[in-house]
């Protein structure tokens, strides 16, 4: 029962909550730069309302639509000298996981000019000008976490930027996941899951992370039938919408775990979506725990047994890739070698422990 708990982000989730709250984007600033992927954000309307709502409210803003899958430090770069030389003193990020992701890194940046793509990662806790996110998809969560995944391309490699950057306003509609794909609504909910498996299974779990854990599954009894069934109504779309911020909340009070950071070379190397890469593990990662007291838990939650579980992920999860067992031994040694990556595992974990949940996963 000892915790420390913190969540500063505001959170508005519904129908239009852009344009019914437009005052709080001019409680932030008076000049915005919009953060977001070249396409998808104008294509659902959440552009066009952030627009809107900064006009109504006499807000300049500056349009940087370069973020791509993965943004990489190059790009966070670029996008933060646009910011500089315009003088933005806030950030708005628009989309899934990326362009949010992009956007808390940007703000650092912005913030501080010093820092740059070189030696960001050797700095000290930093701070940010504020930022507002705006989720349209539903796995990251990042609309509610401290965290900004940047890609390393130096180092060959997915990583936190490790700076703590927390929204201050997160706009949550569901509208702007209407029309994604199935392929991409699968594989950001996969996510979510595993954000609420690793979250809960986790040395830092505690009584007020696991609510959310366990809202999250009890949401995931229903979206996983829908996912199923491919009934991705309104009603479904609002579930997985709010289990995926559910998630963000619990994973921002105690990280993730195992599959995360071992599903990093698959994106980095093998081009796997990231909700994908988590969840092609996640079934062995789960086997391979000794207590399954908590697991059993968690399953109860969701009305399932592990192998109702595994055969969901069998009809959701289609992975094909070449990988052979030299390249798995090469990414289970690196993940090992950095003790800071498997803190947070409840249990013991040896080289070979990783080296079967890749092969068992992959090698079928």
């Amino acid at each position: 029962m000892e915790f420390i708990y913190s969540m500063p982000t505001k959170v508005y989730f519904g129908k239009d909550v852009i344009l019914k709250n437009k005052e709080v984007f001019s409680s932030i600033g008076r000049k915005a730069l919009i953060v977001t992927g070249r396409n998808s954000a104008k294509r659902n309307g959440s552009y066009n309302d952030v627009v809107k709502a900064l006009s109504d409210s006499r807000i300049d803003y500056i349009l940087f639509d370069e973020v791509e899958e993965n943004p990489s430090l190059e790009t966070i770069e670029k996008g933060s000298i646009i910011g500089k030389d315009n003088n933005v003193d806030f950030v708005i990020g628009i989309g899934g996981g990326s362009p949010m992701d992009a956007s808390k890194a940007i703000a650092v940046f912005i913030k501080n000019p010093e820092v740059k793509k070189d030696n960001i990662f050797s700095q000290k806790q930093l701070k940010s000008i504020p930022v507002i996110a705006i989720a349209t998809t539903s796995g990251t969560g990042s609309e509610v976490t401290q965290y900004s995944i940047v890609t390393s391309n130096k180092e060959k490699t997915k990583k936190n930027l490790g700076q703590s950057v927390f929204p201050v306003a997160a706009f949550l509609d569901s509208k702007y996941t209407f029309d994604l794909p199935y392929e991409i609504t699968v594989n950001t909910a996969i996510d979510a899951f595993t954000h609420l498996v690793e979250g809960y299974l986790n040395t830092n779990s505690n009584y007020m992370s696991e609510i959310y854990g366990e809202k999250g599954f009890e949401l995931f009894k229903y979206c996983f039938k829908k996912l199923i069934n491919k009934e991705l109504d309104s009603n479904f779309r609002n579930k997985v919408m709010l289990a995926s911020t559910l998630a963000g909340i619990q994973i921002a009070q105690t990280g993730t775990s195992l599959p995360h950071g071992m599903g990093y070379p698959l994106t980095y190397f093998k081009g796997l979506p990231h909700g994908l890469a988590n969840g092609v593990l996640t079934i062995e990662y789960l086997k391979s725990f000794k207590d399954k007291s908590k697991i059993n838990r968690m399953l109860n939650l969701l009305g399932m047994n592990l192998e109702e579980l595994e055969d969901i992920f069998n009809k959701l999860i289609n992975v094909n890739i070449e990988i052979t067992e030299e390249e798995i031994i090469n990414y289970s040694k690196s993940f090992v070698s950095n003790k800071s990556k498997l803190k947070n595992h409840t249990e013991k974990v040896e080289l070979e422990d990783i080296i079967q949940i890749y092969k068992k996963s992959l090698l079928k």
